[in-house]
């Protein structure tokens, strides 16, 4: 895809997200996918089949209600099975469905880009802290993007 290509598909995609209608599905999958904790329980989901507890000890940081509604939209979107099982307590089990295995194409490519440009984006933040610390002590209002 060459670069006038990808203008008109941001445009396009663009078109899809500035769409302020609750009922607007594209703009609500967006921001789901995009969540701080859909992709971490995809990824690992799609190593097998986890149960709630093993989710949670493998998704750093999660909390419990915050993993209980992920698994919620992402059961309801069609992406995950959950699977409760008659033993006491109940214990549960998820897995990803076809669509959400699918999901791993794309999570694959974002890990592999980000991979890639880790250093770069690690060195333009150091840049960018250089230079507001040079704002701040100097009293300079404006911000130049270095070149």
């Amino acid at each position: 895809m060459n670069i006038e290509e990808k203008r008109d598909w941001l445009v396009e995609c663009l078109t899809w997200t500035k769409q302020e209608s609750a009922n607007c599905l594209m703009r609500e999958l967006l921001n789901r996918i995009g969540d701080t904790w859909t992709l971490l329980i995809v990824l690992n989901l799609g190593a097998g089949k986890q149960r709630f507890s093993e989710l949670k000890r493998r998704v750093n940081g999660i909390s419990q209600r915050m993993l209980t509604q992920t698994l919620r939209h992402l059961e309801r979107d069609g992406m995950l099975t959950r699977t409760v099982f008659p033993t006491n307590p109940p214990s549960v089990e998820y897995e990803l469905t076809e669509l959400g295995f699918s999901m791993l194409d794309a999570i694959r490519a974002l890990v592999e880009w980000t991979a890639a440009n880790q250093n770069k984006i690690a060195e333009a933040r150091l840049i960018y802290d250089r230079r507001q610390k040079e704002i701040a002590e100097s009293g300079e209002l404006a911000f130049t993007a270095p070149k």
